[in-house]
């Protein structure tokens, strides 16, 4: 009997989705008995060619990580749906934009411009940028179009979970790819992972306060902290309030405090306006003055509030008309 086949896949990320896999260690020869890996760019040598090939909805799932910013990715995307029966976002950048996603605050002609003109290390008098298109001497080489937005992948295709974390870890991963073996997926559109905040799982629950006033908040290098004591309770920005379980607390347990990778749960529509609104109501102050000096402390507020969601958020560039 054939094994059931799966694919990786690899947009706009780092990587780290990728190490994850790699990170199931021995359980990842458990995975290669049961399954037929029949791409995956980043360990063996497959061919675009191949996949074509391949008859629509012949590989079991697609396992695709990070978000859609080029040409090249959002083809992927899209001849990975078509092949695949699921498609998985996996982590952070697929699930809701993720790091790159915060490239979003830019126009694409700015981006291009520092990167290949104005950066401090770069020499290009000439202002020569990688052309979509070239020829020379009969051969016509082509580039990804660098698209103007970054988007998730459910923004680009139809997609059927979401494996969320930047990156996944090992055990959420092990526990996704055995519920396709086992066939007991969720229904369509769920995300697999615990769907309750991390508060709720976080060790130093108990010393978070049910009253607070902040006076001002620090960013986590600017004093000590207390390795047992609530972060918010410190005036530390922690994102555990909006953001969903399933991590094991890793970073709380690194003594810092959550920066949101999971995304909310299915009941917070805005994982950023949630966590901005809550701080913000419980600021001490009530004059301009000492309301400003409170925010002193959250110098990146998109960075801090939408480090991996802004692709997904309600708000929307500004557009100069």
């Amino acid at each position: 009997m054939a094994k059931p086949k799966v694919a990786f896949y690899w947009c706009a990320s780092c990587g780290g989705c990728e190490e994850t896999v790699v990170d199931l260690a021995e359980d990842i020869l458990g995975v290669v008995e049961k399954l037929d890996i029949v791409l995956w760019p980043v360990a063996m040598d497959f061919k675009y060619k191949d996949v074509e090939a391949m008859p629509d909805g012949s590989i079991l799932a697609t396992l695709l990580n990070g978000a859609i910013r080029s040409s090249e990715q959002e083809y992927m995307a899209r001849l990975l749906r078509r092949k695949s029966r699921f498609l998985i976002a996996y982590g952070a950048c697929a699930h809701t934009g993720g790091i790159p996603g915060l490239a979003n605050q830019f126009p694409r002609e700015q981006i291009l411009e520092f990167v290949y003109e104005s950066a401090p290390t770069n020499v290009n008098e000439q202002k020569i940028r990688p052309q979509c298109r070239f020829e020379e001497n009969g051969r016509t080489p082509h580039l990804p179009e660098f698209r103007e937005l970054v988007r998730s992948l459910d923004q680009v295709v139809d997609v059927d979970y979401c494996v969320p974390g930047c990156p996944p870890t090992p055990k959420i991963t092990k526990a996704a790819v055995g519920a396709l073996l086992d066939g007991r997926m969720p229904p369509k559109g769920s995300v697999l992972a615990p769907d309750i905040a991390l508060c709720d799982q976080c060790p130093r629950k108990d010393s978070k306060p049910t009253n607070v006033a902040f006076v001002q908040f620090q960013r986590p290098v600017e004093k000590p902290l207390d390795m047992e004591k609530c972060f918010l309770a410190q005036g530390v920005v922690c994102m555990g309030p909006s953001t969903r379980s399933g991590c094991e607390a890793a970073c709380i347990t690194g003594n810092m405090p959550c920066t949101g990778c999971f995304a909310g749960t299915s009941r917070v529509h805005d994982q950023g306006a949630k966590m901005l609104s809550s701080l913000c109501a419980n600021i001490e102050a009530k004059e301009e003055a000492g309301i400003n000096k409170a925010l002193t402390g959250i110098p990146d507020p998109v960075g801090t509030f939408y480090r991996y969601s802004l692709a997904k958020s309600t708000l929307r560039r500004k557009v100069n008309l």
